[in-house]
Formats: C-alpha cells, structure tokens, sequence
C-alpha cells in the first residue's frame, strides 16, 4: 500500500526517538564484555581500547561526509542506510571472528555517525520552534536505550546466549527503529538539509563560536568514551563483580538519560546557557575525582557522572541548532563537532588503557578527566553566549531559543 503524506508525518517524531536509541546502544552495549571479548580473543588491554576507538573514528572521518550524502540522497534515506549499517555491523561483530569483530565495530560507528550528524539538521529543519525541547527529548531516549543495552547483556550471556548472542541481541533497536522510518524513504521532497552544505561548511570552519561549540562537544565526547569503555574494568579493579560493573555501567547511562525529562524545558526558558554548562560540566569533573578517592560511593559517582555528561551533552547537541542560522549551517555544523571531537574522543580509550598498562592503576586517567571537564567548562560558558553563527561566518548578536 502506497504510504500517504500524512502517514509520515505522524510517524516523523516517532521514527526520529527511535533512531535515537540506536546512537549509542550498539557501541556502548560491548563495555561490559570487554573483559570477556579479551580472554576469549586473547586481545591486549590496546587491542580491547580499539574496540571503543574504531566506532570514534568511523565517527571522525564519516561525520564531515554526512551533509554532502544527505545532499544527494535525501536525509530520509541517508538515516534509512545508517540503521542498515548498524545492523549489519552488529551481525558481523558477532559472528566469532576476530576480523569481523573489528570490521564490523567500524560499520557501527560509520551508521551511528551518520544519524548523529543528521538528526540535529533534522530536528532544525522540520521542527525549528522546538530545537531545545527535542533535542532533550531524543537524547532522553538514547540515554534509555543505552542503559538497556547495558544491563541485559551480561544476563544474557549468563542466560546461555553467549557473549555473541548477547551482542546480537542489540540489532533489536536499530531493527524496531528501520521498521518505524520505512514510510519516511518515499519521500522525495527537496532536501533542504543539504542545500548549500559547501557554502555552510566553509562558514563554520571559519567561526570562532563553530570552535567553541565544537570543543565543549570533543571534551565531552573525550570523557564520556574513556569512562564508558573503561568503568566495568575500573570497578572491578576496585572490588566489584563483572555483574555488579555492568549494573553500575547500565546506571551510569540510564542517569545521562535523566537530564532530557526537563533540560529541554530549562533551555527553552533561557536566552544564555553560559551558567548551566558551567555547572553541568563540573559535575563531570566532581564525579570522576570522587571516583579515584572514594571508590566505595560508585553508586553515588556514576549517576552523577552520567547526569553531568547527559546534560552537557544535550547542551551541546542543543547549541548545534540554536548556534546555526539555518537546517544546512547546522548539518554542516554538527559534522564539524563531530568530526574534530570524535578524533579528540578517539585518542581517548587507547591512551587511558595505555597510562593504565603503565602505571597500574586508574588514578592519572580518572585525575585527567577531572581537569578536563575544568576546560570543558571554560568552553561551555563561551558556548552558551546568546550569538549566531551568520552565514557569512561573522557572529550576530541577539539569537533566542525558540
């Protein structure tokens, strides 16, 4: 049956959210194996990291290209192919095989990257008015869905599935969310996403506030990847059982859900950020720093850890639309955010893991993320002025959340 206009239309947000919850599962899912995915494959603490780096770089090199295929292609299909890459990454990561295990964590980072680039564009051309509020309300479904991801896979694997059955059984987000999207690949409405992306992409490069943006999205990517690869490993170096490592990781991300019930509501109030993102980026640092000194109150430290960087990055996704002048300044803004920050969160995993291999402990990693999350902060409160990129790259005053 031919799908209607308004088929589609109602099945726009819905199939946005879903796409959502497929952004971080299939990547941040495998943390809780990792210990295992290493005896089983007999891999390096190096090795095991670049199960965390490779989706980051997919993440850096696809981001820049996403505008331009988008441009091609239409958005609608482009996120159409990303779900298919995720999925087919996943069957691949789970086959046994050492190859494809990596091959196909590369094939989850290049889909993700696309959505992640693509759905702030989105969001800024088909609902313009209401940038904060859903920016809030997609990162509180991927936070969810993460948390999920988290928690069932090692009652999974204990369950009889395997570590292999327990990764497989993560294509049930990207599957329910290809399912809902698939009225949304007729459509062959001009794409404004794409239009003038080389003019865009030129504008932003040349923006100081494009910089500023997009360092307090690469700091917090840096951070949220080091903790979310190495957290199982660092609690259970500190006492705790696999199980009880994979229930805090789960929490830990269900917390960076929590900020999208109200954050959107809180932005859509305010016409400068510059408080909020100093608050919420130090709360990353406080978390990490009682983590190394009091290890005991984990509990306490990974939600606030994961309420932190949940906010920071819902601002951050949320500066994306507000900064930029329009759909395409914004697509091309979020590739170069993303671009730059995700090489910034690569370098990130292996070189935590390798501090680690050195020294034994977890004490420098943990006591770099808390200076970090000071930087973050000092580029959050530029970040947050109430300015727009133009779109001859100079910076206008007077911009306001809608």
């Amino acid at each position: 049956m031919k799908t209607t206009p308004d088929l589609r239309t109602a099945l726009l947000l819905p199939g946005i959210l879903l796409i959502a919850t497929t952004l971080r599962v299939a990547f941040t899912g495998v943390a809780p194996l990792l210990d295992t995915l290493r005896e089983v494959f007999g891999l390096t603490t190096a090795q095991t990291g670049l199960l965390t780096t490779l989706p980051l770089m997919a993440f850096a090199v696809v981001s820049p290209l996403a505008a331009a295929i988008a441009n091609r292609v239409g958005t609608e299909r482009s996120l159409g192919a990303a779900l298919l890459l995720i999925c087919l990454g996943i069957i691949l990561r789970s086959s046994g095989l050492v190859t494809l295990l990596f091959f196909g964590t590369a094939l989850i980072g290049c889909g993700i990257a696309m959505g992640n680039v693509l759905l702030p564009g989105l969001i800024k051309r088909d609902f313009p008015g209401k940038v904060a509020r859903l920016t809030g309300a997609y990162s509180l479904t991927m936070g969810v869905a993460a948390a999920l991801g988290s928690l069932m896979v090692i009652p999974l694997m204990e369950w009889g599935a395997g570590w292999q059955g327990a990764l497989l059984g993560l294509m049930l987000f990207p599957l329910l969310a290809l399912c809902l999207w698939l009225p949304q690949l007729t459509c062959r409405s001009a794409d404004r996403i794409g239009t003038g992306s080389a003019l865009s992409s030129r504008t932003v490069w040349h923006s100081a506030l494009a910089w500023q943006v997009t360092l307090f999205l690469g700091i917090n990517s840096l951070i949220y990847y080091v903790i979310i690869g190495w957290l199982p490993s660092i609690l259970v170096s500190n006492g705790y059982s696999e199980l009880q490592a994979g229930s805090l990781h789960g929490l830990m991300q269900l917390a960076t859900a929590a900020p999208g019930l109200f954050i959107g509501l809180l932005l859509s109030k305010l016409s400068d950020q510059r408080g909020i993102a100093i608050l919420v980026s130090l709360l990353c640092g406080v978390a990490v720093t009682g983590l190394w000194l009091y290890p005991g109150l984990a509990t306490l430290w990974v939600m606030l850890f994961g309420f932190g960087s949940g906010a920071t990055m819902i601002l951050g996704l949320t500066f994306i639309g507000l900064r930029a002048s329009s759909a395409h300044q914004a697509a091309a803004l979020s590739g170069m955010a993303q671009c730059v920050g995700y090489l910034l969160a690569a370098c990130g995993p292996p070189l935590m893991g390798r501090v680690h291999d050195l020294d034994g402990g977890w004490s420098i990693p943990l006591l770099s993320i808390a200076l970090l999350s000071v930087i973050m902060a000092l580029s959050g409160a530029a970040s947050g002025r109430d300015r727009a990129i133009a779109a001859a790259g100079d910076i206008q005053p007077g911009c306001r959340l809608e």
